[in-house]
């Protein structure tokens, strides 16, 4: 025969399935507190505009279609912290970002696709057009392309007679501070493309851009050559992660 103390334990477990379905389906109904918090910085970009972003929200939004199922913003703000301004992070190896907590090789493969995008974009504002009077975006694209590479590049921006944009190649790329220059190729390459004149760009992965007795050197070896054969070579341009230099502009060439 059952007991009153039968009962109750009978009808105790009966009700901890029931308990726990319900606790199961509330928690399942609410939405991760970080969902309401990307809407609003969307309506934010969508209202007020870029502008109105610090970078770590701008990243946000990026980082958004990257990573779909977390909280953003620590991740946003460890990359800044890391790297110290959206273009740094934008430039920063692969096996850099992947060192920051919540970035894998797929999300670190995307940010070098945004940042390849840019540089895109950089480069289609100065193609085709006079360079000389389009000097800020030049070095704007020239900073965008070298500024945060690990290595030095030595880049050549051919111009024709107009000092319209030719071409714009890296001739080399060497090591965290040399990179070899070979002024018979950069002559040769210049008649090749039929160029008139040449900007010589090269970034000091130091961040310092000032220029080396090294490049000096180089630079003039270079003005010899090329002005044998009717070639000029309008300035010399050094890139770092905090500005740059010109050896025109500072009277060395």
């Amino acid at each position: 025969m059952a007991t009153q103390g039968d009962d109750d334990e009978r009808s105790f477990f009966s009700e901890v399935p029931v308990r726990s379905a319900a606790r199961a389906k509330a928690a399942a109904d609410e939405k991760p507190h970080y969902l309401g918090h990307r809407d609003r910085l969307r309506e934010r970009f969508a209202s007020a505009g870029p502008d109105a972003l610090p970078d770590y929200e701008l990243l946000e939004l990026l980082l958004f279609r990257l990573i779909p199922r977390a909280d953003t913003k620590p991740v946003a703000k460890a990359l800044l912290a890391r790297f110290g301004t959206l273009a740094e992070v934008l430039g920063a190896p692969v096996g850099l970002l992947q060192e920051i907590k919540g970035i894998g090789p797929a999300v670190a493969l995307e940010l070098k696709v945004v940042a390849a995008t840019a540089q895109r974009m950089a480069r289609g504002e100065i193609h085709g057009r006079e360079v000389l009077a389009s000097w800020q975006q030049l070095l704007d694209y020239c900073r965008s392309a070298m500024a945060f590479e690990a290595r030095e590049q030595f880049r050549i921006l051919f111009l024709d007679k107009k000092n319209a944009l030719i071409s714009d190649e890296v001739q080399q790329t060497g090591t965290v501070d040399h990179t070899p220059v070979y002024p018979r190729e950069v002559v040769k390459r210049a008649l090749e493309l039929s160029a008139t004149a040449i900007i010589l760009v090269h970034n000091h992965p130091s961040g310092d851009p000032t220029p080396s007795r090294a490049d000096i050197e180089m630079t003039k070896e270079i003005i010899e050559a090329a002005k044998r054969l009717g070639i000029s070579v309008h300035d010399h341009i050094i890139i770092g992660r905090k500005g740059y230099s010109s050896m025109k502009g500072l009277l060395l060439i």
